[in-house]
C-alpha cells in the first residue's frame, strides 16, 4: 500500500488525532491538506498550542482540548501519542474505532527495507551507529521514529533500496503491529514503570517489535540479559546473537579484548573510540543488523573515527585538568551504571530527576565502588541517598553525598569540589520531566553551565 493509497481509504472516516506533538504535527497536517475529516485532541488549551493551533485551525481542523480531550472518542480511526498508555483509551473508543499511530501507519506504506531497534539502554547510539554504516556503505538512509523526525509524510519519496532505521520506544510499540526486515533488541531491564503499569507490561510492549516477523526476518538479540535471551523462544525469524560473556553459535561476541564475527576477530577492541563496554555491545549489535549488507572495511572504519552521540558520556570540557562528561541521556540506573564503569578512575557524580518508580539499589552499590562524591538534585535526590547509605560498604567518610535543590547549583557545587585529574560526570538514572522538557534540554543546560566555568 502506497502513502497515497492509504489517506485515500481515510478519506470516508472520522478521524482523530490524540496528541498535537512532534510526531503528530506532520501526520495532522497532511490529513487536513487531503481533505480528511479530522480532529486534534490534546490536553493543552488554544493559547497553549499556540501558533500552532492557528496552522491547524487555518487548514480546517478540528479540536477537543483541555483536561477532558480523551472522555469520549466517537471516531472512526484514532492516531495515539506515543506517550499515551492504550489502556488510557478502553471506554472512551467504540469497540468498532482502529487505534493506531504514526509509526505504525509507516509500517504499513514503507516501500523500503526496515531495521527497527529497541531497548532499555543503548537503542539511540545503536540506531545512529546502523545508520552510520548503512551511509557508509552508499546506501540511502531514513533514521526516524524515537530520533530524528517523523517518516511517514516523506515515505512516499522513498525508494525500495533504501533503507529506514528507526528507535522504537515501548511507548510506540505499545500495541503496535509492525514487522521489520531486522529487529534489534539491546537489552531490557525495569524500566518507565511511572507509565507502564508493570515490568511485564513494558517487555511485552517491546516484544511487538518481533512478534509479527517471518523466516525470512532477523532478531538481533542480547545473550547476557536474561529478558532477551528469551524472546527467541517466541520468534520464528532468524536470531543472531550477540555477547560479552559468551561464544554464540551464531553472532557476534566479545573476548580477548576484540570482536568476534563467529570465529573472526573482526574488530580490535582499542578501536573502538567511543569509551565504556556498553559501546562495544551497541556495536556488536549494529554489526548483526547489518550483516550482510555492510563489509567489514566499512565497520572498522565507522568504529575508529565516530565519536559518539550528543549527551551519551559526551566530553563537553576540560578545564584545570578536570574533565567534564555529559550523560544526560541515561534516564535509568542500567544506563548510569555504564556510564560509570566506562572510566577506570572513581567519579564525581551528579544524578537525580523525575522518579520513575524503578529501584536504585543495584546503582548504589555501583556508587559506593565508583564514585568519590555525590551531588543530588531533583524529585529522586533523597531516594538515591538513602539507597547509597544502605549499599554494603558505604562510608560516609569516603563518598560524601549532596542534595541541592537547583540545578544550576548542583553542577557549581560538583565543580567545586573536583581536582587537576578528577572526572565530573552528569549521569542522572532519571528521566527529566521534573524540570527540563527532555533529556537534550538537560544536558544542553550542562553543558551552558560547564562551558561557563571561569
Amino acid at each position: 500500500m502506497t502513502l497515497e493509497e492509504y489517506i485515500e481509504d481515510l478519506k470516508d472516516k472520522r478521524i482523530a488525532v490524540v496528541g498535537v506533538g512532534v510526531s503528530n504535527l506532520p501526520l495532522l497536517r497532511l490529513l487536513a491538506e487531503k481533505g480528511c475529516d479530522v480532529t486534534a485532541c490534546d490536553k493543552s488549551s488554544a493559547e497553549g498550542l499556540g501558533s500552532v493551533y492557528d496552522e491547524l485551525a487555518a487548514l480546517g481542523v478540528k479540536f477537543v482540548l483541555g483536561s477532558h480531550y480523551i472522555d469520549r472518542m466517537d471516531y472512526d480511526v484514532v492516531f495515539r501519542t506515543p506517550g499515551l498508555h492504550p489502556d488510557k483509551l478502553k471506554g472512551a473508543v467504540r469497540p468498532d474505532t482502529v487505534v493506531t499511530s504514526e509509526m505504525e501507519a509507516f509500517f504499513a506504506v514503507c516501500p523500503c527495507r526496515i531495521i527497527a531497534i529497541t531497548g532499555s539502554d543503548g537503542k539511540t547510539t545503536t540506531s545512529t551507529l546502523i545508520a552510520k554504516l548503512l551511509a557508509e556503505e552508499g546506501y540511502t538512509v531514513h533514521l526516524g521514529g524515537n530520533i530524528g523526525k517523523p517518516l511517514l509524510c516523506e515515505s512516499a519519496a522513498f525508494r525500495p533500496e533504501d533503507v529506514a532505521v528507526l528507535e522504537l520506544s515501548s511507548f510506540q510499540l505499545h500495541s503496535m503491529r509492525c514487522r521489520p526486515d531486522v529487529a534489534v533488541i539491546t537489552n531490557l531491564s525495569p524500566n518507565h514503570l511511572d507509565v507502564h503499569p508493570s515490568f511485564e507490561d513494558y517487555a511485552n510492549a517491546k516484544k511487538n517489535i518481533f512478534l509479527l516477523q517471518g523466516r525470512d526476518c532477523r532478531l538481533v538479540l542480547n545473550l547476557d540479559n536474561a529478558y532477551t535471551a528469551a524472546c527467541a523462544a517466541e520468534a520464528v525469524s532468524e536470531v543472531i546473537w550477540f555477547s560479552r560473556e559468551r561464544i554464540p553459535e551464531r553472532g557476534y561476541s566479545y573476548h580477548d579484548e576484540a570482536i568476534y564475527r563467529g570465529e573472526e576477530r573482526f574488530l580490535e577492541g582499542r578501536d573502538i573510540l567511543i569509551p565504556g563496554m556498553h559501546n562495544v555491545e551497541n556495536y556488536m549489535a549494529a554489526f548483526a543488523a547489518t550483516d550482510g549488507l555492510v563489509s567489514a572495511e566499512t565497520c572498522r572504519k565507522i568504529a575508529t573515527t565516530f565519536g559518539g552521540v550528543a549527551h551519551r558520556i559526551e566530553l563537553v570540557r576540560t578545564l584545570h585538568g578536570v574533565r567534564y562528561y555529559n550523560d544526560s541521556i541515561a534516564s535509568s540506573p542500567t544506563r548510569t551504571i555504564a556510564g560509570l564503569r566506562s572510566f577506570d578512575q572513581k567519579l564525581i557524580l551528579i544524578a537525580g530527576g523525575h522518579d520513575k518508580l524503578v529501584p536504585f539499589d543495584q546503582l548504589a552499590e555501583e556508587i559506593v565502588q565508583r564514585v568519590k562524591a555525590l551531588f543530588l538534585v531533583g524529585e529522586t535526590a533523597e531516594k538515591i541517598r538513602d539507597a547509597v547509605r544502605a549499599a554494603p560498604g558505604y562510608d560516609a567518610a569516603a563518598l560524601p553525598i549532596t542534595v541541592l535543590d537547583d540545578f544550576k547549583e548542583t553542577v557549581l557545587a560538583a565543580s567545586a569540589c573536583a581536582g587537576e585529574g578528577d572526572v565530573v560526570i552528569l549521569s542522572p538514572a532519571c528521566s527529566s520531566f521534573d524540570r527540563f522538557k527532555n533529556f537534550a534540554e538537560r544536558g544542553n543546560t550542562f553543558r551552558k553551565i560547564v562551558e561557563e566555568l571561569p
